[in-house]
């Protein structure tokens, strides 16, 4: 799924949200204009929610509205900092450790499938909308220790890959925050060392009309990246909200450097957010996507089944990874994927376990990922001192705390201020004929799919990689 404004956790994770201190406490309490006040229940809540979507049936596309929310519907979590596909980072660290170009394959689809676990583990709700300019970065740090897939070897031989994450075992990760998430091993043996790898990342709001962010994810020490713009396209359809990825959204390109530079693009499918009139949010996913590799010349096609009769939700997922030539892209359904064609099969539940089998038709499925015991990465953040204005947690520091407070009525005022001063900002370039520029990538929304760095971008991820965070403050604000 693309990324999107309308969905967070139920939790708040405990790096965004600022402790108070005694005094601002004593303060707080001596202060009835400050006090804090009754959160609203989640029935309220969403009848809130739809009060207000329902003056959108009809319009074309929501997102591109920005409509501001009050804090009471918010959760107290930046947009930047909550949307990335770093989910799981092991997965993401061990894409590219099989020889065989088919398992390289599985190895990107074990890490599709781990990306949305917020969505497997949490609750839908509406993080802050970003502003022009605003900017998040962060580290992670993981063991290097799930095994390559091997699973055509494994095919030949008649055994089964030791590929999958399959252990409720869980290793803890360094970490800044507070929280208790962790990263998974697995059963089975690996040749590999094991050893920390750091995950660097980087992402900014290069556009506001209409609102694109670019991300870029830098692993060196395995000669890995992923990047692309985020952009979402949402239309309220009176029952429930369709969110599909905007015309810059072209999906995220993952490059293994050691392997020739095989690039893998994995375009994103369309999500429902349901549940409006039920009072239970939920979202469900109903579309194709696809993962390619022009190199390799190997396609997948994922079939995301909507609900199944009385409205249950399936959560299932099938798929078939296949021979394609990319001068002659034309496959895009399974069914049109001809036998001979076929490498491998998946199937299974997005939200639970995932399986593999090898070849058109085989009786034998292999465990590829199984996302039950699995929870969200905790990040390392940049030291709060270290942190510039225009930084995603400082940026909204303010709303955040009167938030976590409680102090709704406040929380909303300090964010339509933010808001009003993005107004401002873009009234005196629109009077100097003055065009914006993003600090960290080259364009708003260029190249075409794929963002590239500036040198500011690049020397941010190499001090990241080295755990340095001092940054100077850039000459011009968007907000």
């Amino acid at each position: 799924m693309a990324s999107a404004s309308s969905g967070s956790f139920e939790n708040s994770p405990s790096s965004t949200a600022p402790s108070t201190t005694a005094s601002e406490a004593s303060s707080l309490n001596a202060t009835p204009a400050t006090a804090p006040e009754k959160p609203p229940d989640d029935t309220s809540k969403l009848r809130m929610f739809l009060g207000i979507l329902r003056k959108f049936i009809g319009v074309a596309d929501i997102a591109s509205v920005r409509f501001s929310l009050p804090a009471q519907l918010l959760e107290p979590t930046p947009n930047l900092e909550y949307w990335n596909y770093l989910d799981a980072p092991s997965t993401f660290v061990a894409i590219g450790d099989s020889d065989d170009e088919l398992d390289r394959m599985l190895e990107v689809l074990r890490f599709w499938f781990t990306k949305d676990l917020k969505y497997v583990k949490g609750k839908p709700c509406k993080p802050y909308n970003s502003t022009l300019g605003e900017f998040f970065r962060c580290n992670w740090v993981v063991e290097d220790d799930l095994p390559p897939i091997t699973a055509r070897k494994a095919a030949a031989k008649g055994g089964s890959a030791a590929s999958s994450i399959k252990s409720a075992k869980l290793t803890p990760v360094p970490s800044r925050t507070t929280s208790s998430n962790a990263v998974p091993t697995t059963d089975n043996a690996s040749s590999k060392s094991g050893e920390p790898v750091k995950v660097s990342y980087l992402t900014e709001q290069t556009s506001h009309h209409p609102p694109v962010s670019a991300f870029f994810v830098d692993c060196p020490a395995k000669g890995l990246t992923a990047r692309g713009f985020d952009q979402i396209s949402a239309k309220f359809t009176g029952t429930s909200v369709r969110v599909t990825p905007g015309e810059h959204n072209l999906g995220i390109f993952v490059t293994i450097e050691k392997r020739d530079n095989e690039q893998y693009q994995l375009t994103h499918p369309a999500a429902h957010l349901g549940g409006l009139l039920r009072g239970s949010l939920n979202v469900t996913v109903g579309d194709q996507c696809y993962v390619t590799c022009s190199l390799t010349k190997i396609k997948t096609i994922l079939h995301y089944m909507e609900e199944g009769w009385l409205g249950k939700t399936q959560n299932k997922v099938e798929g078939v990874v296949f021979r394609y030539d990319p001068e002659n892209d034309n496959k895009t359904r399974i069914k049109d994927v001809p036998d001979k064609d076929v490498l491998a099969r998946i199937t299974g539940n997005w939200k639970e376990k995932l399986y593999y089998s090898i070849g058109p038709k085989s009786d034998t499925q292999t465990l590829l990922i199984d996302l039950i015991p699995l929870s969200v990465a905790p990040k390392i953040l940049p030291p709060q001192e270290t942190q510039l204005p225009n930084e995603s947690l400082k940026f909204w520091s303010g709303v955040t705390e009167a938030i976590t407070s409680r102090q709704y009525s406040k929380a909303t005022t300090l964010k339509q201020e933010l808001e009003e001063r993005q107004r401002t900002k873009a009234k005196e370039r629109e009077e100097t004929c003055t065009e914006w520029k993003p600090r960290f990538f080259v364009g708003a929304v260029t190249p075409l799919g794929k963002p590239e760095l500036t040198e500011d971008g690049r020397q941010v991820l190499d001090n990241l990689h080295q755990g340095h965070f001092e940054l100077k403050e850039n000459e011009v604000l968007g907000a």
